[in-house]
């Protein structure tokens, strides 16, 4: 039987309406989005590797031997013998300052100290009470990376000619406390503290004060107080 001609072109009127379909479909298709920059390393002019605490995160051991192999204790001894007025200029050149809220240069707090002793000693005392609600940066520093603060401790006390630190820690931070009590034993046993510290030639200690959770406690005035 013949097909007759209009029975031919239905099949390629549907054919030709479903390309249609098809090409609008895919012209009305949001474009795709473009690819993920690749992730960068460099910070504001900072490398990854000019990171100063490296264990923030708790992802290696924060004991003396896996500190010494991220690089704390590195030369510090070399630091020391440049003198503590060269440190003193180093941190005002570094522009550190202060957390605190004022924002006070750490180096020229630490040009304060007198040069010369009357006779009476000097100490370096490290506020780690931390107890004004929702800071908590320095407590993981002190159970995560506590080798870091002890070093800074020794160079701080040194440039300052302080010939002991105080920690007061917070009564609270119990954990942190521990961690940081026997990180200094271990730092006592490599001879990085006591006679002869790092072998620096500097008789140098450090000790920690556990505050028994007074608020006024985190002002610097009643912090010595407290100590005393």
């Amino acid at each position: 039987m013949p097909v007759s001609s209009s029975s031919k072109a239905k099949p390629a009127l549907g054919r030709l309406a479903g390309a249609i379909l098809r090409r609008g479909a895919a012209s009305a298709a949001p474009p795709p989005p473009p690819a993920a920059p690749a992730l960068t390393k460099v910070y504001g002019g900072l490398k990854d590797q000019d990171r100063i605490f490296t264990n923030l995160y708790g992802e290696y051991d924060w004991r003396i031997d896996g500190a010494i192999q991220r690089g704390d204790w590195h030369m510090t001894k070399e630091i020391m013998w440049q003198g503590p007025d060269w440190i003193v200029d180093e941190m005002k050149k570094s522009g550190l300052r202060g957390r605190g809220g004022a924002g006070f240069p750490s180096g020229l707090k630490w040009s304060f100290m007198p040069k010369k002793s009357d006779g009476r000693p000097s100490f370096l005392v490290v506020n780690a009470d931390e107890s004004e609600p929702g800071t908590c940066k320095d407590r993981e520093i002190m159970r995560k990376d506590p080798q870091k603060l002890i070093e800074g401790c020794l160079i701080a006390g040194y440039a300052m000619r302080a010939r002991a630190a105080y920690i007061y820690i917070r009564g609270e931070y119990f954990n942190e406390a521990l961690v940081l009590a026997e990180a200094i034993h271990e730092a006592y046993r490599a001879g990085k503290l006591g006679k002869n510290a790092a072998g620096s030639g500097y008789d140098f200690d450090i000790y920690l004060h556990r505050g028994a959770g007074a608020y006024i406690c985190g002002e610097e005035t009643a912090l010595i107080e407290s100590l005393e």
